[in-house]
């Protein structure tokens, strides 16, 4: 399981890239406690829902990954994630083109072997998680309440 750094940290706090659940990062204050829920609270994802393969946190407005963790090598949820930002960009703007005032409440894309899900945050509307699980093992319900209970376990 590979877990990320918050990238908005400064250069000078840089920890390992590789970790394990629970693990404490380098550093003290509340910017080392709060990336250690993050990423406890990520991994947590990757624990509770089957099939689950990779999950991120990304900032919408300047489009970095805040947070990830993958069960998988040959996947990574940075970019996934990241690769998303345009389809929620793009779907907020629909939004307001028709002047359907509401909110996105989680988005669901269909691959042939996959789901990916994007949940934007209730507390935050500039951030979103994604989420992918294998579609022969995982459950998509699940996962969707799984996505909404575990914000607020983020720190954010």
């Amino acid at each position: 399981m590979r877990f990320y750094k918050d990238k908005r940290a400064s250069a000078h706090e840089q920890a390992p890239e590789v970790g394990k659940p629970g693990q404490e990062e380098q550093g003290s204050g509340m910017a080392a406690n709060g990336e250690s829920n993050l990423q406890s609270s990520l991994a947590s994802i990757l624990d509770t829902v089957d099939g689950a393969i990779g999950v991120a946190l990304v900032d919408i407005d300047d489009g970095l990954t805040l947070g990830s963790a993958g069960s998988e090598p040959d996947f990574d949820p940075e970019v996934a994630g990241a690769g998303s930002l345009d389809v929620v960009r793009a779907k907020m703007r629909a939004l307001e083109r028709l002047g359907i005032e509401d909110q996105i409440e989680d988005m669901l894309i269909t691959l042939g072997r996959q789901y990916h899900v994007i949940r934007c945050l209730e507390k935050n509307r500039t951030l979103f998680l994604y989420l992918a699980i294998d579609r022969e093992t995982g459950n998509l319900g699940l996962a969707r309440h799984r996505l909404k209970s575990i914000e607020g376990d983020l720190g954010i």
